[in-house]
């Protein structure tokens, strides 16, 4: 017969990890990924960049075989920070807080080995395809890091303290918010081929940038992450039982 209600086996409830080890290890899981990010990456415009690996536009056309896998390694991306985050914390703040924290960390050094790998971004104007799904994502490298930058900021700090936080409705408002604005400025610059054939696709090169949209989104987000200070909860992680 199981445990009866009031009490279960004190280690159902104590964190294997204290909240600042949680903030590393996720950390370090996460520079990880981003490596591993970088070497497909590197191998990619090897086989389609042989001549220009710091150029990506116009686009190369891909196999379709190719572009598959690589719209399924997206999703399955997406699926591992998703899965760490769930495993790594408890409650909903803390848990968007772990995916944002893994996702910031994730693309910020993903830049970084991309840059050490291949020498690229070569420059702060630098274009890249950021994502593929639902269709190609497309702007200057810095404008997700700076997206990136404010989720670890924001991330950590939730996860580092030892006490629940909820963040207010205000601020969840704000960042939703700035994160569509954003979001429309990165599937912006690929309409035009939408519809198009892949002669067009191999002709395009991205030349405008929705700053009016993007700059806006960008001081919504921080205002949400960063202003929004989170509320503590009554719930606090240092009071639950220990193993003895």
């Amino acid at each position: 017969m199981g445990p009866r209600e009031g009490h279960r086996h004190p280690c159902y409830h104590q964190p294997v990890l204290s909240p600042r080890r949680t903030v590393l290890w996720l950390g370090v899981y996460a520079a990880a990924m981003a490596w591993l990010e970088a070497a497909v990456v590197v191998y990619l415009r090897r086989l389609y960049y042989p001549d220009d690996q710091l150029t990506l536009f116009p686009m190369r056309i891909w196999r379709t075989s190719d572009l598959l896998v690589e719209l399924a390694r997206e999703a399955a991306t997406i699926v591992m920070i998703l899965a760490v985050a769930l495993l790594a914390a408890s409650g909903r703040t803390r848990r968007v807080a772990a995916f944002l924290y893994v996702f910031g960390i994730w693309d910020l050094c993903y830049y970084l080995w991309l840059k050490i790998a291949l020498g690229w971004p070569a420059s702060w104007t630098d274009w890249d395809i950021l994502f593929l799904i639902p269709w190609a994502w497309l702007a200057p490298w810095f404008t997700p890091a700076v997206a990136a930058l404010l989720f670890a900021l924001w991330g950590g700090r939730v996860l580092a303290v030892e006490t629940e936080t909820e963040a207010p409705r205000r601020a969840w408002g704000l960042a939703i918010g700035g994160l569509t604005l954003m979001l429309a400025s990165f599937l912006e610059p690929a309409l035009p081929l939408l519809g198009q054939n892949a002669e067009a696709a191999a002709q395009f090169v991205p030349s405008r940038f929705l700053w009016a949209v993007y700059l806006p989104g960008a001081a919504l987000l921080a205002s949400g992450l960063l202003i929004g200070r989170p509320r503590r909860a009554a719930v606090k992680l240092a009071a639950l039982p220990r193993k003895s």
